[in-house]
């Protein structure tokens, strides 16, 4: 229990009275990936089991050892069980000392970034805060850190995040293998001046750095050793700066490394490095294997099971000798015989029969191992039963999970809740395994089916199977929602087909996963580490429901496709009416596809399509007529490329090389299909004279296989061609203007050679009259 006044500060109040300062904190219970699946298919991971207790209660537990006085919960999917569990959490009782209130975030949240927003829109914070995911388990003190931020906030403004990282080796075992961090700081004040994400895979062995840090800072320190404990102590400004900047999506790779170098924020942000004390996150499974071994190892001591247990108050555990904890409530039942081996948890009304053995192991309540059967290095949740003969090994099996007798679990397996295998199978490494449920059946009255085979083969044939033996369900883009939920969503696209393309037909109501939180999870080769390596994404799907019609995607990928070019030619007719910059346009529709999650192509091709139908037809004057496309051009050409670029900065010129060609061919197929075909010729001119395409472009567009129109049909094809016969024109003046370049540098050669052989002939002449003048000299 903390001290009363930990985490308290005083503040001056109305009419000068001081006032207590409460330390707020708010948790990020959606995790925006899928790496447990198929586990948290009904089951949020921020209340997945560590150890027998709901994660959540474990990071409770740890902002509550740190000074923390109110937390405010940030969830979206599986809401009411995230309400529930915190119901049920001993935190929420009176005289806890800690007020907990859940705030479920709008369905459109996909991203921490969404949550941030989310947050200042809800304005539940009043002062500087600490913000952590569901996933934290922790016993580091930071009041020290938010006193060091604060004193920093009042030396300057500007300072608005304390990062909290400690100290390890590069391969320490709750750091995850697949994203590091590479941290350069100011070796005096521990600024951080500059942040990157190291991918694992493909591997990456080098890390840019800005010169200017360089310059400005004789001393630095380049930090690979850091493990990022996902603690920050933010100030208010950091939920303002999500809310105006829509593209920040990760808190790390986006966020930090954006703030970090922006020259317009100019905010500053710090590292907090800590060498004592234990914090890690269970970001993956490798993570949540070792986790549970530290704490089952007492590194995170005082939050063991056997003293200041997050679990439930009825649930307390003894601690033996070589680190064995037995439930006391409801002692497990152990035979003569059986074999507890060390760093193993055995939760309440477990029974392990005659020479069965269990080591380096978590068990839940009821769990059943049968004779000679055999878990090592693995987590069994509740109602867990293995049969006699049975051996598991590295791995984690759901609720009510059955292994029938003489199967044979090979490490790396995730087994989610209901399944049963066996007898005599055999599952491969690294398998995941699901039920298989009934299309036409609501999800409240699904049967489960039995996974009951004898051979390996037989398995494979009824779960599905790769190419490497290894059978799991298909991720899903989106992760941690419960089946009601996605039914319910499909049922709605069925009636009204008006969701986003990014909102995809088979996704859960929890988060999608981002670009920065990659899937290449590591595999060690002892204890639970086993459990974590990436899954293909072309895996045979286990679960039914999840395959929709394809038309039905195909009309609401139509009906995306419709909205975003409406939303285009909008924003393209303010600006051309209004009279916007160009650079304030191509921002506009950058903004208008990374909402909407379409590829570059679909802007370039709207920008084209507004520009060349904003140039008006004249049948009166081809002078006229001429005028008007340059007029159009010189001032909207430019947003050709800079709304194609993928970078928020203007930059011109900066993918010229590869757009440009695009571009020609996309104003190709537009003219093909508009009034303005005739007019093809003179924009691709005055493309060209405005240099937003080359000479190169223009040939390598014309050598394309699709530029003469093969592929099309009907009047489509024939208009096609004609504009690649245009081109072929413009081609040959351009070889004639080169010819007649190259003649008339001969020509200016020729002159250069008569003008040269002058001169040297009147030189000899005069050579000649000053020897005769030197000859007369003499006489």
């Amino acid at each position: 229990m903390p001290p009363k006044n930990l985490g308290k500060e005083k503040a001056t109040g109305v009419g000068g009275e001081q006032e207590e300062e409460v330390l707020q904190a708010v948790i990020l219970a959606d995790s925006f990936n899928n790496r447990f699946k198929p586990l948290t298919s009904r089951t949020p991971r921020c209340l997945l089991p560590v150890c027998n207790a709901p994660l959540l209660d474990w990071t409770f537990e740890s902002l509550a050892l740190a000074g923390v006085h109110e937390i405010f919960v940030i969830c979206r999917s599986h809401a009411e069980r995230v309400k529930a569990a915190i119901r049920e959490s001993r935190w929420s009782k009176p005289g806890s000392g800690i007020t907990i209130i859940p705030i479920v975030t709008a369905k459109e949240a996909f991203s921490p970034g969404d949550a941030m927003r989310d947050i200042y829109t809800h304005g539940i914070l009043s002062s500087d805060f600490v913000l952590v995911h569901g996933d934290l388990v922790s016993n580091v003190r930071i009041d020290e850190v938010v006193r060091l931020h604060k004193e920093r906030r009042r030396a300057n403004r500007d300072t608005i995040m304390t990062i909290v990282v400690k100290e390890s080796g590069t391969t320490h075992r709750t750091r995850p293998r697949g994203e590091t961090s590479a941290f350069v700081l100011d070796s005096k004040t521990q600024e951080c001046l500059h942040y990157e994400a190291i991918k694992g895979y493909p591997p990456q062995s080098h890390a840019r750095m800005p010169r200017e840090i360089l310059k400005e800072h004789p001393e630095l320190e380049i930090r690979n050793d850091l493990i990022d404990c996902g603690i920050d102590i933010c100030s208010l400004e950091v939920p303002s700066l999500f809310q105006d900047n829509f593209d920040y999506q990760d808190i790390r790779t986006d966020f930090v490394h954006g703030v970090l170098t922006s020259d317009l924020l100019m905010k500053n942000i710090y590292c907090h490095v800590i060498s004592d004390g234990y914090a890690a996150r269970v970001k993956d499974t490798k993570s949540y294997a070792s986790v549970s071994k530290d704490i089952l190892a007492r590194w995170t001591f005082p939050l063991v099971p056997d003293d200041n247990y997050p679990g439930s108050s009825s649930t307390s555990y003894e601690h033996t000798r070589g680190n064995k904890y037995l439930s006391i409530i409801s002692p497990p039942q152990l035979a003569r015989t059986s074999h507890i081996g060390p760093m193993t948890l055995l939760g309440p009304s477990t029974s392990i029969a005659s020479d069965a053995h269990v080591t380096r192991s978590v068990l839940g309540a009821n769990c059943v191992i049968g004779q000679g059967a055999s878990v090592t290095d693995s987590v069994l949740w509740d109602g867990v039963q293995v049969e006699q003969g049975a051996i598991v090994e590295g791995s984690v099996l759901g609720k009510g999970t059955t292994i029938l007798k003489d199967s044979r679990i090979e490490r790396g397996c995730l087994i989610a809740d209901g399944v049963v295998i066996g007898p005599n199978a055999r599952l491969s490494k690294l398998s995941r395994v699901s039920q298989r449920t009934h299309p036409d059946r609501d999800h409240d009255d699904d049967e489960l089916v039995e996974v009951a085979t004898a051979q390996t083969d037989e398995l494979r044939a009824c779960l599905g199977s790769n190419s490497n033996g290894m059978i799991w369900p298909e991720e899903s883009e989106e992760s941690d929602e419960d089946e009601d939920e996605a039914n319910e969503r499909q049922n709605r696209r069925l009636l009204r087909l008006g969701d986003s393309a990014s909102d995809l037909e088979l996704s859960d109501e929890g988060s999608i996963t981002s670009s920065s939180d990659s899937e290449a999870e590591s595999d060690s080769e002892g204890g639970f580490g086993a459990l974590g390596l990436s899954i293909p994404s072309s895996a045979t799907s286990l679960d039914a429901s999840q395959f929709a019609p394809s038309a039905v995607a195909d009309l609401v990928d139509a009906q995306a496709e419709r909205e975003f070019q409406a939303e285009v030619s909008a924003s393209l007719a303010r600006a051309f009416a209004e009279g916007h910059s160009v650079d304030n346009a191509a921002v506009e529709l950058k903004t208008l596809r990374m909402a909407s999650n379409v590829p570059l192509r679909r802007v370039r091709e709207a920008v084209i399509a507004g520009v060349v139908e904003l140039i008006p037809l004249r049948t009166d004057s081809a002078v006229q007529q001429r005028t008007e496309i340059a007029r159009v051009i010189k001032r909207w050409g430019t947003l050709l490329t800079l709304a194609a670029s993928d970078s928020f900065r203007p930059n011109p010129r900066s993918a010229l090389p590869i757009d440009a060609v695009e571009t020609v061919s996309i104003l190709q197929e537009h003219c093909s299909r508009s009034p303005h075909l005739t007019l093809f010729g003179q924009i691709l001119a005055a493309l060209y004279q405005h240099d937003v395409v080359e000479e190169d472009d223009i040939r390598a567009w014309h050598t394309l296989p699709d530029a003469k129109g093969e592929s099309h049909e009907g009047i489509t094809k024939e208009n096609m061609h004609k504009c690649w016969l245009v081109g072929a024109r413009m081609i040959g003046q351009f070889d004639e203007q080169a010819d007649s370049d190259s003649d008339s540098d001969h020509d200016d050669s020729d002159d250069e050679e008569d003008e040269e052989d002058g001169m040297q002939e009147d030189n000899r002449e005069n050579e000649e009259e000053d020897g005769s003048e030197a000859d007369d000299e003499s006489e």
